[in-house]
């Protein structure tokens, strides 16, 4: 009963977002997506990104935040699909969240220091020559300038080291502050995470085997403000049924447990990528 009235909700508020964000152009963005390298294509199967894009009403022309871009996966994508006339905000973690991992050395976390440059930088070279213009900020840090100044910020596989860290400085809680303060009215938050189910343990979903619970997600999001819209299966792996001694990166592309193991690397690539939610909000008018 619940997920029915989420999904009244979602074709509610997904008619009339889409009159004022002028609809996703289908074409474009198959388009875009079909100019991608080989490989890139090859993760299509799991990550969906024309069904999610299209879920979540990117348009081009408009202003998209893009937690934790990382190597720019979506990024390729969404710089020549919004195009000249829109604009890409990249937004990574804290530089005060990145030392808690444990693992980074010395000359990585100083090249963060730069990394509000540095990125944009790289990323101009991916849009082509009418790719949107890219700028940055790190969570907890958002410029006055940027507020008010976006039509969607995505959280695609971002938000659990943020939960997973958020004793520590309450970085989720300054993430999402940040992503209500750069939307417009009426903006969209749009979060693609991958999912634990609710039987397992709330200690293991924490986030720090990666994976976390919708009604936790949810749960967050409205906490902050915003308006749960809906949910959509688009990006559900039921293969994935991790026990609550798996972490998430066992499987495809990571496989950080079978790298020297054939056999159970067989067995990783056989479930594929990881079970997602996909969900969608927006911040009141």
């Amino acid at each position: 009963m619940q997920r029915f009235l989420y999904t009244i909700l979602f074709v509610f508020f997904t008619f009339s977002g889409a009159a004022q964000a002028g609809g996703a152009d289908a074409a474009r963005l198959v388009s875009v997506l079909a100019a991608q390298p080989e490989e890139m294509q090859a993760r299509y199967a799991y990550r969906h990104p024309r069904e999610t894009l299209e879920f979540f009403g990117i348009a081009p022309g408009t202003v998209v935040v893009e937690a934790l871009p990382g190597a720019g996966w979506y990024t390729k994508v969404l710089l020549p699909y919004l195009g000249s006339e829109g604009h890409l905000i990249a937004a990574d973690y804290s530089l005060q969240m990145y030392p808690l991992f444990g693992f980074f050395s010395e000359e990585r976390l100083k090249d963060k220091e730069t990394w509000t440059e540095d990125f944009p930088a790289e990323a101009k070279e991916w849009g082509g020559e009418n790719g949107a213009p890219v700028s940055a900020f790190v969570f907890g840090d958002l410029p006055e300038e940027m507020k008010g100044r976006a039509d969607a910020v995505l959280f695609i596989r971002a938000m659990h080291n943020l939960a997973r860290f958020e004793k520590d400085g309450g970085f989720l809680t300054a993430a999402l502050q940040n992503a209500f303060d750069i939307l417009k009215p009426g903006g969209t938050v749009g979060v693609v995470q991958h999912m634990a189910r609710n039987e397992m343990p709330d200690a293991w979903a924490s986030g720090q085997f990666g994976y976390l619970k919708e009604a936790f997600v949810i749960a967050r999001l409205e906490e902050a403000g915003f308006e749960f819209v809906g949910a959509s299966d688009i990006n559900f792996n039921e293969k994935d049924q991790p026990a609550d001694t798996d972490i998430v990166w066992r499987l495809p592309p990571t496989l950080a447990t079978s790298r020297e193991n054939p056999e159970l690397k067989a067995q990783m690539e056989a479930i594929g990528e990881s079970n997602r939610m996909t969900l969608k909000f927006r911040k009141p008018e």
